[in-house]
């Protein structure tokens, strides 16, 4: 990472590639050992010949273009520096410098250790940045002149900032705030003083030379309503000022919440496409053939080494396949249209593996029902080999998109842009791993979900899920209900994800989910089924002890164990009586102890989970799936 503040420019920093997307991505906080910063849109950054590595994957092309606009054509991974110093200190002059993700110093308003003075790095002066480009690590603001300290001392941000639900953020206002609104003395100058050490809001007080003083604890919850101004748009990572939010204020957040930076993620799985090897080539090379015109690029393209094909495929063959490719998407047989899903192409292959070919991206097999679940379950696949790709088409704050509906359909009013300008590139990743797939039985399902009990339930959760939308002013709060089917299936995927984290040998983070959930009348359904997959950024992915769990025996081993693992939770019976809208929550019988998943395992956020769908428990008995 590279300060890119007025009239500096110095690195500062290291990320990973992952965390620069999911942890750290545009607009959010990093924090250094210190200095608080701020990751830039990308106008700021600089795609140089280190960085511009293009992630290719057609489907997740189509799905970013529908919800940014046509002219995002690449998706590419963020900048990565590989370790060239052989452990020496990182030279500023060498061309690596050049390669990096730029930051801003955020927030710009700084306190004192020593004499607590709170100044705007700005315009006093008093805050004067010390770079050290040989120790990247030391770089700091001090206050020079000091009146309680021999040295300059490191000055520290300002722990608290404004923030609103269409995702702007902001200084804290600070001025505006201990004058009680009203127009400040000739030159304010302000201190920030805890009189307490518990460090809560209520203990911290600023005060002004005029005289004037006011508590922390005014400028949070419902008293912040009335103290605080209306929002300013804001966007720091994007240098400007956005006019006309309609948040009705501002609320204060402080400075590494964990509520204050949410990225908006599209993700899919690398399915084979090709009905033959050849295809399959063709496919996974197709950003380099798409514009060919004849067989003689073919023939230039493997000349120079840009195309690596078996010899015993000539350039007539590949040609031809290229060709039939072209004209399948020219007349309107490829998959851009209003009715794409992501899902469902994985689910065609998923449930069917046979039908397409092995790749390096996608290995699957398919074996029989775990002992015991036949009637239940109709089949597994063990997915030996997977690729996942994610892009970042944006981010929120505030609320989560998990909050607002499933990523792909968060409203442009809440989503915050990556750019001024529409985006020709957005950043994205790809992780492989491996997964156990599990299908379940459509006419069970079915039977399962006509019972009266169940319809009852279904409606209220859906009731629930009404008021908790229209707590939060999202609008249409009747729409985006994923249905009692995306319960039952949302809570077995945890329920059997955490009992798998204590055998397979990976974290509970390192397990991520994808439910496929649809019903009959629905366009591309009926789906009713789970997939859990290893989703880490390094070779932890592919240990292989994940798939090794999927077989019968092994499988219905770790059912037995997952549901009576949660049939009595250790917060029973405040756990199982637990009703969905009760503060602020969308889940029933689900607590920390029995089903929540870590926040990278999760898709939903925790939300529309229910144990006693699964089983009978010490509240409820006749909405249970299993015996």
């Amino acid at each position: 990472m590279t300060t890119n503040d007025t009239n500096s420019r110095y690195r500062v920093g290291q990320l990973r590639p992952s965390q620069l997307l999911f942890t750290y991505g545009i607009g959010s906080i990093v924090d250094l050992p210190n200095l608080s910063t701020m990751v830039m849109g990308l106008e700021d950054w600089e795609i140089t010949y280190a960085q511009d590595k293009e992630i290719y994957e057609p489907r997740l092309l189509y799905a970013v273009q529908a919800s940014l606009g046509k002219q995002v054509a690449k998706l590419l991974s963020p900048p990565a520096l590989s370790d060239q110093t052989g452990g020496l200190p990182f030279s500023p002059f060498d061309v690596g410098a050049l390669i990096g993700v730029p930051v801003a110093v955020f927030p710009r308003w700084m306190v004192c250790p020593q004499c607590r003075r709170l100044e705007d790095i700005d315009g006093s002066g008093l805050f004067q940045l010390k770079a050290e480009p040989y120790n990247p690590d030391r770089m700091r603001y001090v206050h020079i002149n000091c009146g309680k300290a021999k040295l300059p001392p490191p000055v520290l941000p300002a722990r608290f900032l404004v923030a609103c639900e269409a995702g702007h953020l902001d200084d804290f206002p600070w001025i505006y705030f201990v004058h009680f609104g009203q127009p400040p003395c000739p030159n304010p100058t302000l201190h920030l003083r805890e009189l307490g050490v518990s460090g809560e809001a209520a203990s911290i007080q600023v005060d002004c030379t005029c005289g004037q003083k006011r508590r922390m604890s005014e400028a949070i919850g419902q008293e912040a309503r009335k103290n605080l101004p209306a929002c300013t748009g804001r966007r720091p990572h994007l240098r400007d000022y956005e006019s006309g939010c309609k948040a009705k204020s501002s609320r204060t957040v402080t400075l590494g919440a964990s509520n204050s930076w949410f990225p908006v993620l599209l993700s899919t799985l690398s399915i084979p496409k090709g009905v033959d090897n050849l295809g399959e080539l063709v496919e996974q090379h197709w950003n380099k053939l798409e514009k060919t015109i004849n067989e003689q690029n073919i023939k230039l393209l493997r000349d120079v080494g840009q195309l690596f094909f078996p010899v015993t495929y000539t350039d007539g063959e590949i040609w031809e396949r290229v060709a039939q490719r072209q004209a399948a998407t020219s007349s309107g047989e490829a998959e851009q249209t209003k009715s794409f899903s992501l899902k469902a192409p994985e689910w065609q292959v998923l449930t069917n593996p046979s039908s397409v070919t092995s790749t390096r991206d996608f290995t699957a097999k398919t074996v029989t029902s775990p002992v015991g679940y036949e009637h239940l379950i109709k089949q597994v696949v063990l997915v030996d080999r997977l690729r996942e790709v994610r892009a970042v088409t944006g981010f929120t704050r505030i609320e989560s998109p998990g909050d607002l509906a499933e990523d792909n359909q968060v409203a442009a009013d809440h989503r915050v842009p990556l750019s001024r300008k529409a985006p020709n590139w957005i950043p994205a990743s790809e992780v492989r791993g491996e997964g156990i797939f599990i299908q379940f039985d459509e006419a069970v399902i079915m039977r399962w979900l006509e019972d009266e009990a169940r319809q009852k339930h279904n409606q209220a959760f859906f009731e629930a899920h009404c008021r908790w939308r229209e707590s939060r002013h999202i609008p249409d709060p009747q729409t985006g209900y994923p249905g009692l089917r995306y319960a039952l299936l949302h809570s077995f995927s945890h329920a059997l994800m955490r009992q798998l984290a204590l055998e397979c040998g990976y974290t509970a983070a390192s397990i991520r989910e994808r439910i496929y959930s649809l019903p009959p009348e629905a366009e591309h359904g009926p789906m009713a089924g789970v997939l859990l997959y290893t989703a880490a950024p390094d070779s932890e992915g592919t240990l292989g002890g994940l798939v090794a769990l999927g077989t019968p025996e092994e499988l219905s081993r770790h059912l037995v164990g997952a549901l009576d693992s949660i049939r009595l939770c250790a917060s029973d019976p405040l756990c199982a009586e637990h009703s969905s809208g009760r503060e602020g929550s969308l889940h029933w019988a689900a607590c920390h102890a029995c089903l929540f998943a870590p926040e990278t395992s999760c898709e939903r956020g925790n939300k529309y989970l229910d144990r006693s769908l699964l089983i009978e428990t010490v509240d409820k008995t006749n909405l249970a799936f299993f015996d």
